[in-house]
């Protein structure tokens, strides 16, 4: 059993998607940083000093400190409960980025990948009872009808 893991383990294709989901999450990793500390300040800037980080509701309020709370922060100490809808947009459009990234790098490998040739033509249809016949065929086997000379090249 421990010579089957050990070839599972080592296959090409396990390896390789293990290397995928460590660099996808360093991956993650900076594309949350570039949203949170690049996207989101800017736009939150244009929005009139909006901080997406404290947008929140509160659905219920905290038993220590009723509130009102100015950051997310404050009202997850006082223990409210609050629907945070500012990382939800925050995590939308990180979602959005790795998402693009992801189909521009298949795209780009599908592109990469070499185009197979299509098959060369070596049948073709008898004119008269239209059966498959090789290509250089002058003469049908199925009705004996003799073909138009193959064009030359």
């Amino acid at each position: 059993m421990l010579k089957e893991f050990k070839k599972f383990a080592l296959k090409g294709n396990v390896v390789d998607m293990a290397v995928g989901i460590i660099i996808g999450g360093a991956f993650s990793t900076i594309v949350k940083s570039f949203v949170a500390d690049i996207i989101m300040p800017p736009i939150g800037l244009l929005l009139g000093g909006v901080d997406f980080n404290n947008m929140f509701w509160v659905l219920k309020k905290g038993v220590e400190n009723p509130g009102p709370y100015v950051a997310l922060s404050d009202a997850q100490a006082a223990g409210a409960v609050t629907m945070n809808y500012g990382l939800f947009i925050t995590n939308t459009i990180s979602f959005l980025i790795v998402a693009f990234a992801v189909f521009m790098l298949v795209k780009g490998m599908n592109n990469l990948r070499a185009k197979e040739e299509p098959a060369a033509v070596t049948t073709k249809a008898c004119d008269y009872c239209y059966s498959t016949i090789p290509l250089k065929a002058t003469r049908c086997p199925s009705c004996t009808s003799e073909l138009k000379a193959p064009a030359t090249d």
